[in-house]
């Protein structure tokens, strides 16, 4: 299986839901399968089948998660030094060349990717397009809505 890279960050985040996962929601649906069998026929036991569905995706995450985890390359931008390179887990501040708009991306993992608190999955477009440029090179992507370009005003790892 081939690594897959996500920041120490995401990596914490995957292991307190697996952890959550194990020790909170597997238990609570046990019980609530317990429950249903105790209140007799199981055919026509509406609780029941729910249950059994919800330890179904409960366990399939587990395997999920831990799968991840097992396949992850765990990077701490802290620790980058690519020479002022966007790489994985840098943090680059962009000026859209058109708007004038300023705004900052952190390139990081598929499961920690969040839009809303600037966090881009490394194969996104925008991620692709940055890779490997330096601080005053521009990107162009092919965004759905047309090319875009953006010049990098900075980049950190932190």
């Amino acid at each position: 299986m081939a690594t897959i890279p996500i920041t120490k960050r995401g990596a914490e985040k995957l292991k307190v839901e697996l952890q959550r996962l194990k020790t909170v929601e597997r238990p609570a649906v046990i019980q609530a399968i317990a429950e249903a069998r105790a209140q007799g026929d199981l055919s026509e036991n509406a609780e029941y089948e729910s249950a059994k569905e919800q330890q179904g995706f409960i366990e399939g995450r587990i395997i999920e998660v831990e799968g991840k985890l097992s396949a992850a390359q765990i990077i701490d931008p802290s620790e980058l030094d690519a020479g002022g390179r966007v790489v994985f887990g840098a943090t680059v501040d962009l000026e859209d060349e058109d708007s004038g708009a300023a705004v900052t991306y952190q390139i990081v993992g598929e499961d920690e990717a969040d839009l809303k608190h600037g966090l881009i999955n490394v194969s996104s477009p925008i991620a692709r397009a940055l890779i490997g440029k330096e601080e005053g090179d521009t990107a162009v992507v092919q965004a759905p809505g047309g090319e875009r370009r953006y010049e990098i005003v900075g980049v950190k790892y932190i």
